[in-house]
């Protein structure tokens, strides 16, 4: 076949290509702009009238839940009461 040589340089190429590619694509320089580009993307900065907004969403959900657990309380109460 190709004897020991070809063997050492395959074993050579198997052994230094993955730690090139992985050297190259850890490059901060190739892929910063791409990431901080996609990072705007996926997660925008939020204004303020947004974070009022969904603070002012959260705090009715907060008071509809509150309202629903108290009627919940009285219902039993008033149902323990009559026993």
């Amino acid at each position: 076949m190709g004897g020991w040589k070809l063997e050492i340089a395959k074993m050579a190429m198997y052994m230094s290509f993955p730690v090139a590619v992985f050297y190259f694509f850890n490059q901060p320089q190739y892929f910063e702009d791409w990431v901080v580009q996609m990072r705007r993307e996926l997660y925008p900065p939020l204004e303020k009238m947004h974070g009022k907004e969904i603070e002012e969403c959260i705090r009715k959900i907060h008071m509809r839940k509150e309202k629903e657990l108290l009627k919940a309380l009285e219902e039993e109460e008033r149902e323990s009461a009559s026993k």
